[in-house]
């Protein structure tokens, strides 16, 4: 079967400072080399999209050498962190921008939803958009009539479908945005993290049109999402995007276990994820197991947590020392708080403090990557201190006398004893 997009040294470069696309002096030296057949004098110089360093070439790859196919029918997913070169990826496939260098094979018509009011008319009314999106796609009148009842139950947005979109909220804009896409017949449908404005019902809504749209008619879906759950669940095969480059390539767990264990990798300090909530509380200083360290290696036969917090109360407090367990795609496991399961608020006076626990985590735990988030909370009231992604446990997995390791996924987070 011929593959539907085929992508060849896909390479996007961007020029960093005030002026984005160069000056007259360097647009006259891209001229004279290309006059002479020569290459461009700038694709030779730039750095690799490393959002967290400071360069010294004013010219930056956003994107660098990416190749891949997409058969027919097949949703692929797209991953990486923030800056990776995703949402560059997808402009391009989407003819919203064009490459500095490669390009894209094609085999049918795209349609886009890359973010919240992609190829609406804020002054049009929903109606009149779905008729224009469709006459982009090529599609007769009669055709888009044929679908226009079905993409206003779809998205929901019935009682509002002949007010212009700029009276839209996010929400309502991506609703229909997305039912628009869905329904008018692309063979390639390109789907950015967009979705995560809407509502978890309607996420589950879209998330089960785009298999259908796969699985039912054939076509091709590009998905990404940071949700590495709807990833999962979604999509055949992904490519993990890192500085602009692919990273990896395969099917989707093995992907997603590539993507996490290279973010458990960049070890930092616990410190540079935290959020006051309540400037009445100052923290100085967090550490686990005597480490300011964000990644732990645990073994299930040894997985006892020291934490310990250090700070300065403005006022007097009565809160609680709070950790939550989630698996690799982020999704609560447990909750540790000892006072509030006991019915106990202590009290802290206006003044330096210490607060220390020990959390004796599950000790026949799964083989697998796991983030913890440190809290200090008025139960049921508010939150003074969040450490969102804190403590990165690399698991070994519970090892038997017999050498057995504990690694099975779909049988649970632990083994009970």
């Amino acid at each position: 079967m011929k593959p539907i997009i085929i992508v060849e040294n896909l390479s996007k470069q961007y020029r960093l400072g005030n002026i984005g696309t160069g000056t007259l002096s360097h647009d006259l030296r891209r001229w004279y080399h290309r006059m002479r057949g020569l290459e461009d004098p700038y694709l030779k110089i730039g750095e690799t999209n490393d959002r967290t360093k400071k360069g010294t070439s004013e010219y930056v790859w956003a994107l660098k050498d990416i190749n891949f196919e997409v058969m027919p029918g097949e949703i692929l997913g797209i991953i990486g962190k923030n800056g990776a070169g995703k949402s560059t990826l997808l402009k391009i496939l989407s003819k919203v921008t064009g490459p500095t260098t490669g390009g894209i094979h094609y085999n049918g018509r795209i349609a886009s939803l890359l973010e919240v009011g992609t190829g609406f008319h804020p002054e049009l009314t929903g109606r009149e958009n779905i008729y224009l999106n469709g006459a982009i796609l090529g599609m007769t009148k009669t055709e888009i009539k044929s679908k226009l009842d079905e993409i206003i139950d779809f998205s929901g947005v019935e009682r509002y479908i002949d007010t212009p979109v700029k009276r839209y909220s996010s929400g309502m804009m991506v609703r229909l945005g997305f039912a628009v896409a869905a329904h008018l017949e692309p063979e390639i449908l390109v789907v950015d993290e967009v979705l995560a404005v809407g509502d978890a019902e309607f996420q589950k809504k879209a998330i089960g049109k785009m298999q259908d749209v796969s699985n039912k008619e054939g076509r091709t879906v590009l998905f990404v999402s940071h949700n590495l759950s709807s990833i999962e669940k979604l999509c055949h095969r992904t490519i993990v995007l890192k500085n602009g480059g692919i990273n990896f390539e395969g099917k989707t767990n093995e992907a997603i276990r590539s993507y996490l264990a290279n973010m458990s990798n960049q070890s930092k300090n616990i410190m540079e994820n935290i959020i006051i909530l309540d400037e009445v509380v100052l923290i100085k200083k967090v550490t686990v197991n005597e480490s300011e360290c964000q990644n732990i290696i645990i073994t299930g036969n040894n997985s006892t947590l020291e934490v310990r917090i250090i700070g300065t109360l403005y006022e007097k407090q009565n809160m609680c020392f709070e950790i939550l367990l989630k698996n690799e795609r982020e999704e609560p496991l447990a909750l540790f708080n000892k006072e509030f399961a006991e019915f106990e608020m202590p009290t802290y006076e206006a003044g330096e403090f210490e607060i220390v626990r020990k959390i004796s985590l599950p000790k026949k735990m799964n083989k697998g990557i796991y983030f913890i988030d440190i809290q200090l909370t008025k139960p049921l009231e508010k939150f003074y201190v969040l450490i969102s992604n804190a403590i990165t446990l690399n698991c070994s997995g519970y090892i038997s006398n017999s050498g057995f390791t504990y690694r099975y996924k779909d049988a649970g987070v632990m083994l009970l004893e």
